[in-house]
């Protein structure tokens, strides 16, 4: 395995952002973009990337920060780490964010025939937001934020979706885990997964929210789906 980071060219034009690029031995295999936290493209985002790669994947992590502030890597452990986290998530522009996912997912549709998405917190509601506007293969979504927000955009949806949902998250509270359930529930191309017991960020290696049952069902659902839709 080996990895880099290399820049991709924004589609508005106004510049270039960083990603993290991850990829297996001999730099062959279907594509993924792994779409971060609110804590930015740190060692957590590289090492999700890292493992993705050891099973065969090509991965690019784009710095979705790039327009606030380029090159976060923040310790979500941290009390000021978290503090700086939410100052970024409050500037943030998820328009712009989901056009420089699109621009990544470009960058990978040059270089692989299928590539697929994975998005956590931040970046698990982008993956929604590209299941509705962009060709990616397939989708998956961790503990999305807001999500029950948008669902007026659900019918543009056209690849596989997975969604896993932490039944205790307090960024999504039952009301509006209902309302994702009922507004997706009966489409065929999504999965949707509950985790009773499990909080925000579960998955999270390390974090104070890491659930390791929950975190390695999701986790085993994710790679089936992948190699189901990508190979």
């Amino acid at each position: 395995m080996s990895n880099s980071e290399i820049k991709i060219s924004a589609f508005d034009g106004t510049g270039e952002f960083s990603a993290y690029i991850a990829e297996p031995e001999g730099a062959d295999g279907p594509g993924l973009v792994v779409l971060q936290e609110v804590f930015g493209v740190n060692q957590n985002m590289r090492d999700v990337a890292d493992g993705f790669a050891k099973m065969g994947y090509r991965v690019c992590v784009p710095d979705l920060f790039w327009r606030i502030e380029p090159g976060v890597q923040l310790d979500s452990a941290s009390e000021e780490g978290r503090e700086k986290a939410m100052e970024l998530f409050g500037k943030f522009q998820p328009a712009t964010g989901l056009q420089d996912s699109m621009a990544a997912l470009a960058f990978m549709k040059e270089r692989c025939e299928k590539v697929g998405v994975v998005g956590y917190c931040m970046g698990g509601r982008l993956a929604y937001h590209m299941a509705t506007a962009s060709d990616a293969d397939c989708l998956v979504g961790y503990y999305g934020v807001g999500i029950e927000t948008v669902l007026d955009q659900a019918p543009n949806i056209k690849n596989p979706l997975m969604l896993h949902i932490p039944a205790e998250d307090h960024l999504c509270q039952p009301e509006a885990q209902a309302k994702i359930n009922e507004a997706l529930g009966d489409n065929p191309l999504v999965d949707l997964h509950t985790y009773a017991g499990a909080g925000h960020a579960f998955a999270r290696v390390g974090g104070q929210g890491y659930v390791e049952s929950a975190a390695k069902l999701a986790n085993v659902r994710s790679a089936e789906f992948f190699s189901r839709n990508l190979r």
